[in-house]
């Protein structure tokens, strides 16, 4: 095989060994650290060479169920999405295992501990378990590639999805990479045959036992993965189990004389588990997210034998590993290479200058104003900053389309007025059903629907209701009257104001839709504009 060397990123890493792979399609919703993935693959020519499908999905459960059609088919899917859209796909992904796949089934979760930039530190190892289906966690950009290819070949050779799960550092972090210079064939068209994806309670039963007959094999797997190694140095006193990322920092930080189990395929390799704690005096776990593994060795090597981690306080219960707090667990004092900063100004995140959700919360707060018990229910986007000065608007943000039921919920409890802001791609992707729900119940809800004509908080990503919002709500039900849209701009002030009175005097459900585009994608089409114009 013909290699050539890249410098990638993790999540470079990952689209290129699925293109690699063979793969015919790639379904997502993007989210950090996940979104580069997809985008990598949409701007391959490879990709373009054999009609890869990349378009964006409405949500992350859209985007598992495609897949699992694909693979139907006999072809190689891939699945990506950050820690909480697994959450959004839990249903079809539980179920995949049930009925098996057909063409490989990798599902990619990036997990974000720390929350640079979601709102929970959940592991998707859990996942992996819940579902009983082997997991891949590389420690570094090489095994990205590596795995990512191997996934395939699990997946088709179990009849199984394989989640694929990655941490902030490693998607975002770039490597040196041996790929191939050649991407294998297509799989061809199969469809599945059989009832075994027909989840009638008797075949879901039998495919379920299916399921748990398959697991020594999953573990006979992972305890021969090359991926799995124990690293023994005679007889030490502490043993250390890493998993993932968390190799790295120990082979960086750790002391000499310990043993290393490195963890990067499970189901956990018990055997060689109960191996490192017969020659060592205690083990530490080192693992970045939850103490899952921690959790399982110490059911392993029984309640009397040490096992240190995150649990026990050698390592943060919280945030990220790092090299520093590794080094500490170890006893050993990591070495700064940079001075700490000093004198700098704090830089808290905001809205762009000339965004047009400015307007809408500069106008909201007027109008809000006017109404003492006036609460305003808000979403996953970039007008969550909202939240924070100078507009400090929303009274919550909890998950992808929650600012339109909750504000059902506390408009059904007498809260008035009730006042949800969603952005246009949050609305497709889990708002639609609550406003059902509201129209349903003909709800005293106002919903504002901030429309900028992009996904904008992961970079400017096509949004799937462009230009389809006010049939959407007409669609849903939602009076035609009451449905209003405007254009977010200082001299359209006066106007926005009324329309908002006039609908929060409504006793029904309205939606306005303020729209305009987002100020960064404006001025990227600009650019291509003038670029084009130049060229011609």
């Amino acid at each position: 095989m013909n290699t050539e060397k890249k410098f990638l990123l993790g999540d470079e890493a990952i689209a290129l060994g699925a293109l690699h792979a063979g793969l015919s399609g790639v379904y997502a919703y993007p989210g950090t650290p996940s979104t580069e993935i997809t985008e990598y693959i949409q701007q391959n020519p490879l990709s373009q060479e054999r009609g890869i499908h990349s378009r964006w999905c409405t949500n992350e459960k859209t985007a598992m169920e495609a897949a699992l059609g694909m693979s139907y088919a006999g072809r190689r899917a891939l699945v990506c999405m950050k820690h909480v859209g697994m959450n959004v796909c839990a249903d079809a992904f539980v179920n995949a295992a049930i009925t098996g796949v057909g063409g490989g089934l990798v599902v990619v979760a990036a997990d974000d501990p720390s929350m640079h930039s979601s709102q929970n530190e959940q592991d998707s190892r859990f996942y992996g378990r819940f579902a009983m289906v082997p997991v891949l966690e590389p420690s570094d950009q090489q095994e990205a590639y590596d795995m990512t290819r191997l996934a395939f070949q699990l997946s088709e050779q179990t009849g199984l999805p394989v989640l694929l799960r990655v941490v902030t550092r490693l998607a975002h972090s770039r490597a040196s990479v041996q790929v191939s210079t050649e991407a294998s064939p297509v799989n061809p068209l199969h469809p599945a045959e059989g009832k075994n994806w027909v989840l009638l309670p008797a075949i879901a039963r039998r495919q379920y036992a299916a399921l748990i007959d398959k697991q020594p094999q999953l573990e006979q797997s992972a305890a021969e993965s090359s991926f799995n190694r124990l690293e023994q140095d005679g007889q030490p006193r502490l043993g250390i189990i890493a998993c993932g990322i968390g190799y790295n920092y120990v082979r960086e930080c750790a002391p000499h004389d310990v043993s290393v189990l490195k963890i990067s395929q499970y189901p956990l390799p018990q055997e060689q588990v109960r191996l490192l704690a017969q020659t060592c005096q205690a083990i530490m776990v080192v693992e970045d997210g939850q103490p899952v593994v921690e959790q399982e060795v110490k059911g392993l090597v029984g309640r009397d034998y040490p096992v240190q981690g995150r649990l026990t306080g050698h390592l943060p219960r919280t945030g990220e590993l790092t090299p520093d707090n590794v080094a500490a667990a170890f006893g050993r004092r990591q070495e700064q290479a940079y001075g700490t900063a000093k004198n700098l100004a704090p830089r808290p995140p905001q809205l762009c200058p000339g965004c047009g959700h400015r307007d809408v919360y500069t106008a909201l707060n007027e109008v809000a104003a006017q109404y003492p018990g006036a609460r305003i229910f808000g979403d996953i986007g970039c007008y969550t900053l909202g939240a924070l000065p100078p507009f400090q608007s929303i009274a919550s943000c909890v998950d992808m389309g929650a600012s339109i039921t909750m504000a059902k919920g506390a408009a059904d409890a007498g809260l008035r007025p009730a006042i949800a802001v969603i952005g246009d791609s949050t609305f497709t992707h889990s708002g639609m059903t609550g406003l059902l729900d509201a129209v349903n119940d003909h709800s005293p809800i106002t919903i504002i629907i901030s429309d900028n004509l992009t996904t904008a908080m992961t970079g400017g990503q096509d949004s799937a209701g462009t230009n389809k919002f006010e049939a959407i709500c007409l669609g849903l039900g939602v009076e035609p009257e009451h449905v209003r849209v405007v254009v977010p701009l200082p001299k359209n002030m006066e106007e926005i104001t009324r329309i908002l009175r006039e609908e929060i005097e409504y006793e029904g459900v309205s939606v306005i839709i303020p729209r305009r585009e987002c100020i960064q994608t404006l001025r990227r089409h600009l650019r291509e504009k003038q670029k084009e114009a130049a060229n011609a």
